[in-house]
Order: structure tokens, then C-alpha cells, then sequence
């Protein structure tokens, strides 16, 4: 299937600079075929950034960054309209959200005020800016990391911009043989500067569409839904996933039937991507309240695991 030669190429190229994450990668693509934007955690120095980056330079594109700081102010995402001295007239300046890919790094180092500022961008693709509305550039891709909230100087993401990201990722460090690969590849130029494009905005698009058309039949769908109401009605979770959570959940599972050459989803699928694309979207109560991404994700697999899978043919 044509996506899944598609995301090979994209893999391939992207694994020359981050080693031994190919499922990350593949995760990631899903979520770019998808049109969604994705969120990456963890400590300092996994390789978050490195693999936003990565990917930007795989696909022929127009890429801005914004390194968030606590002093970032809205105007410096979306742009800004000043006075032309020379022209006597206000012109518009635009930011860096006016891009195809838009690497925000350390999202939660700025405040909720300036991380606002996102979210009609990541849902609409378009901006409010001076009471004018301005559409941004197609496709357009948030790829945002974050410390976790424990590490100095962070704010925690509002649970509003956490559903509009399709999946979270955490990616953790690399085994033995991937360190190794690494220290080798470490010399004066780093590797990622070698990176050369293999894909553009158009293929990319084409793609998009291409995942949008794999077939979701009744019986997955029902049991989509059932996995978005178990977790609004389990004791334990104080907010379930939203209606905006299961048509990720749905997007993500059609991803990953196209990168594995079907034209249908089956419920081994949803299963697979459910927890990624679930356990950031859920909120726990009393003592839970303080669990992680990994004990949410277990939550989410231990629901998904009592809820009956569906035998019809697909």
C-alpha cells in the first residue's frame, strides 16, 4: 500500500539521527498521517527535540520553532500588528505558528496565558489576531515537548490543549546497542544537520487523505465507543476521554491498519494505539490523582482489557 511504502522512507530517514525508537517513529508518523499534533515527555537530554527536528527535516516544509520560556508572550506565537513609521500604516508581522511544522519546545515552561494561545491553532488552523482571523498554512502540525511537571520552572498543560495533542509519547532511554550507535554517530557536526528532505507538504497531504478513507466498520466503532464510556463511568477516573479523544482514537487506529498495508481496521488496532492516544486525555481521583503517564496507561489497559472485543468479520 502506498502509505505504508510512504512511512517506511519517512522511518528510515528518521532513524539515521534517533536510534533504536523505531516504534516512537512509527508513532509519530501515525500521527502526522492522521493530521494531528503530538506531544513528547520526558526528562532532559531522551532526544524529544531531536526527533521533533528530525522529522521537520524529513518533509520538505516550512518549520518555525518556539522555545518557551516564562516571559513568552501570546503576540510572540501568533504575531503582531505595528506601525509602519515609513508607510504610515499598521502592518501585520507573523509568527512563528504560520508554518507546516511547528516544533514547540518545552511547551510547559510558559504560562497558561501564552500556551492558550495554541489552542485555536492546533483545532481550527487559524488564528484570532487583532479581531481578524488568519488561516494557517496546510498541513499544519504541532510537534511539542515538555519536561515533566516535577522538573523546576514547569507549569502544567491545561486539560483543554492535552486533548487537542492526539497522542502523548514518552520515549525513554535507549538500550545498550542504541547508546553505543550514538556515541559512535557523536562527532563535530551533529548527524541531523546531514539530514537531507525525503517527502513535501503535498505527498504529505495526499497521505492524510489516503488514511481518512481506511474502512472503520460498525462493530469497531462500537467498540471505540465503549472504550471512551468505560473510562467516564470507572470510579477511579474523575474525567473521562471526550468526544474530540475517540475521533483520535478512531484516526490513529485507521493510521496504523494503512502502515501495516490494510484498507480496514481491526480491533487489535484500537488497542495497540488506544493507550497512547487515551491515558493523557484522563484524569484520576483522590490518591490517584498524582499517577504518571505509565500508571494512567496501565489504567487504560487494564479497561480496555474487560471490555469485549468484537469477532464480527471485518
Amino acid at each position: 500500500m502506498i502509505v505504508q511504502e510512504y512511512a517506511v522512507k519517512l522511518r528510515e530517514n528518521v532513524s539515521k539521527v534517533i536510534k533504536g525508537k523505531d516504534d516512537k517513529i512509527d508513532l509519530v508518523i501515525m500521527a502526522m498521517l492522521c493530521g494531528g499534533h503530538v506531544l513528547l515527555e520526558d526528562v532532559p537530554g531522551t532526544g524529544k527535540t531531536i526527533l521533533a527536528r528530525a522529522i521537520a527535516k524529513s518533509i520538505d516544509a516550512k518549520f518555525s520553532r518556539i522555545q518557551f520560556t516564562p516571559d513568552l508572550l501570546p503576540s510572540d506565537i501568533t504575531g503582531i500588528h505595528f506601525f509602519n513609521m515609513k508607510e504610515q500604516e499598521f502592518i501585520f508581522r507573523e509568527g512563528p505558528i504560520f508554518a507546516n511544522i511547528l516544533l514547540a519546545d518545552e511547551i510547559n515552561r510558559a504560562t497558561p496565558r501564552t500556551q492558550s494561545a495554541l489552542l485555536q491553532c492546533m483545532e481550527e488552523k487559524q488564528a484570532s489576531i487583532d479581531n481578524k482571523l488568519f488561516s494557517l498554512p496546510a498541513p499544519f502540525l504541532v510537534l511539542a515537548t515538555e519536561n515533566p511537571v516535577e522538573t523546576a520552572g514547569t507549569y502544567p498543560l491545561p486539560e483543554a490543549q492535552l486533548d487537542r495533542f492526539i497522542i502523548k509519547l514518552t520515549l525513554g532511554y535507549s538500550d545498550r546497542e542504541s547508546e553505543m550507535d550514538v556515541l559512535d554517530n557523536a562527532r563535530t557536526v551533529h548527524p541531523i544537520e546531514e539530514l537531507t528532505p525525503v517527502t513535501d507538504t503535498d505527498e504529505l497531504i495526499t497521505m492524510i487523505k489516503a488514511v481518512d478513507e481506511i474502512k472503520v466498520n460498525e462493530a469497531v466503532r462500537g467498540y471505540i465507543a465503549d472504550i471512551g464510556i468505560a473510562t467516564r463511568t470507572n470510579s477511579n477516573i474523575k474525567l473521562g476521554v471526550s468526544t474530540r479523544g475517540l475521533i483520535a482514537l478512531k484516526r490513529m487506529s485507521q493510521a496504523r491498519a494503512a502502515l501495516r498495508g490494510r484498507e480496514f481496521v481491526t480491533p487489535e488496532d484500537v488497542k495497540l494505539v488506544a493507550p497512547y492516544v487515551c491515558a493523557h486525555r484522563i484524569i484520576t481521583r483522590g490518591t490517584v490523582m498524582k499517577d504518571g503517564t505509565d500508571a494512567k496507561t496501565d489504567m487504560i489497559n487494564r479497561l480496555i482489557a474487560d471490555i469485549p472485543v468484537p469477532t464480527e468479520a471485518i
